[in-house]
C-alpha cells in the first residue's frame, strides 16, 4: 500500500481535473451505480479542548475503488486523510494526506452544479467569505461563464479578497454589503461558517443560482426559508446528508422545502429538469465520500499507483 503525502497531492491535482473527475462520479451515483457512507463523528471536549473524530465514505465499483475520509478535529483545526481499496479484491491501495484534496473538492463539486444549473449568461458573481474556500470557490466557478464582476462579503478581508481577483483574473471586483450581493448576483456562493442567515432571501432576483457550501451541521445555516420558500429547484449532493446534516433543511419551517422541488444532483445530471429563465435554484452541499474517493482515485492514477 502506497502512502501518498500532501506535496504530492498537490503537484498533481488541479481544478479542472477534479471538476472533470466529480462529474463522472456524480452521473454513476444518479444511475445508481454506488453506494455512500454517511457522516458519523464523535466529539469531547479535554483539557479545554473540542476534540472531534469524523468518518465518510463510498464505494465506486463501476470505477474500482471505495474508501473512506477519517479527519480530526481540535478547536476547529482539520486534519484529512483517506484511505482507498480496490473494489475487485478489496485490497488496500493507498492513503492520501488529504488537507489540499478536501479543499479543492468541495470548489470542483460546486463547479459542477454551478455549470449544470446557472444561467448560461451569468455576468455578476457574488462570494460570501474571504477564506480558504471563497479563494478556492473563485478559482473554480469564474473560469464557467463570462463573468464581468465579481461581489465580496465578508466580515474580514473582503478589500483584501477583491483586489487579488480583479489583479489575478482581471475581473472587476468590490467589497460590497449583503444586501448589495444577494440583489445584484446572477450566481451567489457562500463559504462562510455562519450559523444564521447571510442575508434575505427575498433579495435575490429571479433566475439566480445560490450555492450554499459553509457548513455540514444542523445547527448551522446560511441561507433562510424565504430563500428556500422561492426556489424552484433545490439540488443536493446526497439527499439523506443533506437532510441529516444541513441547517438549512434542519432549521427550516415547516413546508418551506417541499420534497417534489429537492432532487440529486447525480440525477439532475442524468435527466435535466424543466425550468424556466425566472427560476431561481438553490444548491446545497455538505460534502459527501463520493467526492473525496473519486479524487483520490483521480490522484493515485495520475501518479501511476497500481490498482488504482
Amino acid at each position: 500500500m502506497h502512502l501518498i503525502t500532501e506535496a504530492k497531492v498537490r503537484a498533481t491535482l488541479t481544478l479542472p481535473d477534479a471538476v472533470s473527475t466529480l462529474h463522472e462520479a456524480f452521473l454513476q451515483h444518479g444511475k445508481g451505480q454506488g453506494a455512500m457512507l454517511a457522516r458519523g463523528r464523535g466529539a469531547v471536549q479535554h483539557e479545554g479542548h473540542a476534540l472531534i473524530v469524523s468518518a465518510m465514505g463510498a464505494a465506486l465499483p463501476a470505477s474500482g475503488v471505495m474508501g473512506t475520509k477519517v479527519y480530526s478535529s481540535i478547536d476547529g483545526q482539520f486534519q484529512f486523510v483517506i484511505t482507498l481499496f480496490s473494489a475487485t479484491t478489496g485490497l488496500p491501495i493507498a492513503t492520501l494526506e488529504a488537507n489540499e484534496l478536501t479543499r479543492l473538492r468541495t470548489a470542483a463539486a460546486t463547479a459542477v452544479a454551478t455549470d449544470a444549473l446557472a444561467a448560461t449568461d451569468a455576468k455578476v458573481l457574488a462570494i460570501f467569505g474571504a477564506g480558504t474556500q471563497a479563494k478556492a470557490h473563485a478559482e473554480a466557478l469564474l473560469p464557467l461563464r463570462g463573468f464581468e464582476r465579481v461581489l465580496v462579503c465578508a466580515r474580514s478581508g473582503a478589500a483584501e479578497f477583491a483586489a487579488e481577483l480583479a489583479s489575478k483574473h482581471g475581473v472587476a471586483a468590490e467589497a460590497v454589503d449583503a444586501a448589495t450581493a444577494a440583489g445584484a448576483a446572477d450566481v451567489i456562493v457562500t463559504c462562510t461558517r455562519s450559523m444564521e442567515p447571510l442575508f434575505d432571501g427575498a433579495l435575490v432576483k429571479p433566475g439566480a443560482f445560490v450555492a450554499a457550501v459553509g457548513s455540514s451541521k444542523p445547527v448551522a445555516r446560511e441561507l433562510d426559508d424565504a430563500l428556500l420558500s422561492r426556489a424552484a429547484l433545490i439540488a443536493v449532493e446526497w439527499l439523506p446528508a443533506a437532510e441529516g446534516e444541513a441547517g438549512e433543511f434542519k432549521r427550516a419551517a415547516p413546508g418551506v422545502i417541499d420534497p417534489a422541488r429537492v432532487a440529486e444532483l447525480g440525477v439532475l445530471l442524468n435527466k435535466p429538469r424543466l425550468r424556466t429563465a425566472s427560476d431561481i435554484t438553490v444548491y446545497k452541499s455538505v460534502g459527501i465520500g463520493l467526492e473525496d474517493v473519486a479524487l483520490a482515485q483521480l490522484v493515485c492514477k495520475r501518479l501511476g499507483v497500481v490498482g488504482a
